[in-house]
């Protein structure tokens, strides 16, 4: 029995996955510095939805807490870009030790804020489902 391929819904943004795509990001796009997490963001001056990245670096902790700062971030983002939305940037969430003791709603401020700071452009604000 084939198996369906998993295609990326309408909540979950597009994802960075080769290294060259996180190194542009971070050698040509501006960066935003918040308390509970950094953001690089490249425009790419196209229509598309933005892309994301997610990095946390081994000083934050073992894997186990690596990857729970990371699922952290993913989500905190794809809350937010679930009422906005977001087209032609590439964006780089990085994890910093901070981030798995900031609460939730503050997390996902400082991606609001981060982007804002960064210069993200927000197409429009995306309607609330009744």
């Amino acid at each position: 029995m084939p198996i369906a391929p998993v295609l990326a819904g309408p909540t979950s943004p597009h994802r960075m996955k080769v290294r060259a795509e996180y190194l542009r990001a971070a050698s040509k796009g501006r960066k935003a510095v918040m308390p509970g997490l950094v953001l690089q963001a490249l425009a790419r001056h196209d229509d598309k939805p933005a892309r994301l990245g997610f990095t946390v670096t081994k000083k934050v902790g073992n894997s186990v807490v690596r990857n729970r700062t990371r699922r952290c971030l993913k989500e905190a983002a794809r809350l937010l870009l679930r009422e906005i939305n977001v087209v032609g940037v590439d964006m780089v969430l990085i994890g910093r030790d901070a981030t798995r003791a900031r609460k939730f709603p503050d997390l996902i401020e400082d991606v609001r804020r981060a982007m804002a700071k960064a210069g993200v452009q927000v197409q429009s604000e995306k309607l609330a489902a009744s």
